[in-house]
């Protein structure tokens, strides 16, 4: 930590900014005065995303774009840049389709990757000399949300958990590589959301995937934030304990998984959001 940072009036990008956790953060950067891009694949929620924003007093554009599609990334930073100087980017857009690795279509695996990690790292390229600039008067702000099956890879989530870890990976090196210029670099974990990301799946809390209320997730990536965290972790308490448990003995995660795996790959079989 390096003291708190003040994420108050900030200008820049929120993907994903449709629905879920996107949208919260959207609303609540705009309830600190945010003049905000908000980019999504579909023209509809983001403007009532806008709308939000706009009513809890910040100021809000909307940009319709496929961030996997060829162009969308300098299409996004083009905007971005022409509306004035960038102190903030949110890389929250991602997707998700659990199964057996076997099982899973090339097209979903590919789709995975391309918007959960090649998408962001490429946008945070294309933004990184903006946040750079910026950050002279008070730092930039480059947030990245991951999951946390970044820190305990759970069987049929395997590409997911790879796209999530590999953000998170990349969001720590940056973070040294940048170290001094400004630019704060914070990597969000949450655990099991309640989205519509995760209505695809029956998975609950006998499972470990008790859903936490998206504005709960959202308060808490902001006042970690706002301590100047650079890893905030969201997670519910059974998943905390799971994790904990991975950093000191993963193969009894295993053998706790092991019994439910039937059961678990039942519940998450047709989560897809993609």
């Amino acid at each position: 930590m390096e003291g708190r940072l003040d994420i108050d009036r900030r200008t820049g990008i929120v993907t994903g900014a449709g629905t879920g956790i996107g949208r919260a953060l959207a609303v609540e950067l705009g309830r600190r005065e945010g003049d905000l891009l908000l980019v999504g694949r579909r023209i509809e929620p983001l403007e009532e995303t806008a709308d939000l924003v706009r009513s809890a007093g910040g100021r809000a554009e909307v940009l319709a774009a496929d961030l996997t599609d060829a162009g969308a990334i300098d299409r996004v930073a083009d905007a971005a840049r022409a509306r004035g100087p960038v102190d903030l980017l949110v890389n929250n857009a991602g997707n998700v389709r659990a199964g057996r690795l076997e099982d899973l279509p090339e097209q979903d695996v590919l789709a995975m990757i391309a918007l959960n990690l090649t998408a962001p790292i490429l946008l945070s390229r294309a933004l990184l000399p903006s946040l750079k600039e910026s950050a002279a008067e008070r730092g930039s702000v480059l947030l990245a949300i991951s999951s946390g099956i970044a820190l305990t890879g759970l069987p049929f989530y395997t590409v997911y958990a790879a796209t999530k870890a590999g953000i998170a990976h990349f969001g720590e090196a940056l973070r040294r590589e940048v170290h001094g210029t400004g630019v704060h670099v914070a990597t969000a974990f949450p655990g099991a959301t309640d989205t519509d990301m995760m209505t695809s799946s029956t998975a609950g809390e006998d499972l470990g995937f008790g859903r936490r209320p998206v504005p709960d997730v959202v308060t808490e990536i902001l006042a970690g934030l706002s301590a100047g965290e650079h890893e905030i972790n969201t997670a519910a308490a059974t998943r905390r304990r799971m994790q904990d448990l991975n950093k000191t003995d993963p193969l009894a995660v295993d053998a706790l998984l092991a019994p439910r795996l039937e059961s678990f790959e039942a519940a998450v079989r047709t989560h897809r959001s993609i």
